[in-house]
């Protein structure tokens, strides 16, 4: 059953700061990153993988146990096909060379987004990632790849659409826990803190479902300088917000 989101849903670091359990990363500047250096934007997004490396590791040294990263929209597809062809081979090459290392340290990869359309060695190095990883504890990684909030919550809708015609569901018995459920993150909690790079202020189609009383932090640099200190910024001012949940605050 999908995890709404639940005051509980934090603990404690050593430290004594209230440690997200979930957080969730729009990846953004990597072109702008680039530009600023006058270099071209695929360095840009060559040096965003290294980003995403250092910030895994800040994840697992930090304990937090769902990491949510926003790698590749539904929308991506309108960039010039150039860039897009370069993005996917980025994401091979990611597959390719740190699965092995991300297992050894325990960690479960997962893709969510809408699988059709993708190259079929992607959709297979997507599987055999998952599958191998699959009995992983240490961090939940997860992937938002060719992903839409939007398309996912179609998606969601038509399922439900299928079962009420189907005669297996009765309308009046739809509920949000139903529609979470639906969802492509129905296995994870719903995340405490979204993060966003490049000073931009928007959630982009991201998580939006999920993200109905996350915190965010938007981070002034842009994706590639960001890793594990940058990480613990933004959970230290998460650690300072008093999250009420519709309610108030003692």
């Amino acid at each position: 059953m999908a995890v709404l989101a639940d005051p509980k849903a934090v603990h404690e670091t050593g430290g004594g700061a209230t440690l997200p359990r979930h957080i969730a990363i729009i990846m953004d500047g990597n072109g702008r990153w680039a530009k600023a250096r006058g270099l071209p934007r695929s360095e840009g997004h060559r040096r965003g993988v290294e980003a995403v490396r250092q910030t895994v590791r800040g994840a697992i040294d930090i304990g937090v146990r769902y990491l949510t990263l926003f790698s590749f929209s539904s929308e991506n597809w309108s960039r010039p096909i150039e860039e897009v062809d370069f993005l996917f081979g980025l994401f091979r090459r990611y597959i390719q060379r740190d699965v092995a290392d991300l297992n050894a340290a325990g960690v479960r990869i997962t893709i969510i987004g809408k699988r059709e359309g993708l190259p079929r060695d992607i959709l297979a190095m997507i599987e055999d990632a998952e599958a191998l990883t699959s009995g992983n504890r240490t961090l939940e990684l997860i992937f938002a790849f060719n992903y839409g909030a939007r398309d996912e919550i179609a998606r969601a809708m038509r399922a439900i659409a299928a079962d009420v015609k189907a005669g297996t569901l009765d309308p009046a018995k739809i509920d949000e826990a139903m529609v979470s459920e639906r969802l492509d993150t129905s296995r994870f909690p719903d995340p405490d803190l979204v993060i966003r790079t490049s000073g931009e202020q928007r959630l982009s189609n991201f998580l939006l479902w999920q993200s109905a009383y996350a915190e965010f932090v938007f981070a002034p640099m842009f994706w590639p300088d960001f890793n594990g200190e940058a990480l613990r910024a933004a959970i230290a001012e998460f650690s300072g917000r008093s999250r009420r949940y519709g309610g108030r605050s003692a």
